[in-house]
């Protein structure tokens, strides 16, 4: 068992996840139990998966964990394309969020490829 909070991925993904749903607050409100719902969700998934994979007891409950995190990660990164194509996000913000989108991804990839040694 480790601390999550001391994990970078942890760190970003969490400080990403507060950016978005101060972002969606902007999203019209009509979008609050679509888009706006379903991007919250898939964020914060992201950390939660990491903290939850961290309380386990072994590494593959890790891994197994981890893995759920990047597929919330690219649940994320197309919620992200769905919110640009119709008009909710600039193509600037698209691009800052989704380059951090593919950092987390890239941190929970190494991250499982060393928890399988």
């Amino acid at each position: 068992m480790q601390d999550h909070k001391k994990l970078k991925v942890w760190e970003h993904s969490h400080k990403l996840t507060v950016s978005i749903y101060k972002m969606t607050m902007s999203f019209p409100k009509d979008e609050v139990f679509a888009l706006t719902s379903q991007l919250r969700r898939a964020i914060s998934s992201i950390p939660a998966n990491i903290a939850e994979g961290c309380g386990r007891r072994t590494q593959a409950d890790f891994s197994k964990f981890l893995n759920i995190a990047l597929g919330s990660a690219n649940e994320t990164s197309y919620f992200l394309l769905l919110a640009k194509d119709i008009g909710y996000i600039t193509n600037e913000t698209y691009s800052i969020y989704e380059n951090e989108i593919e950092r987390i991804k890239a941190m929970l990839i190494s991250l499982v490829s060393k928890t399988k040694d």
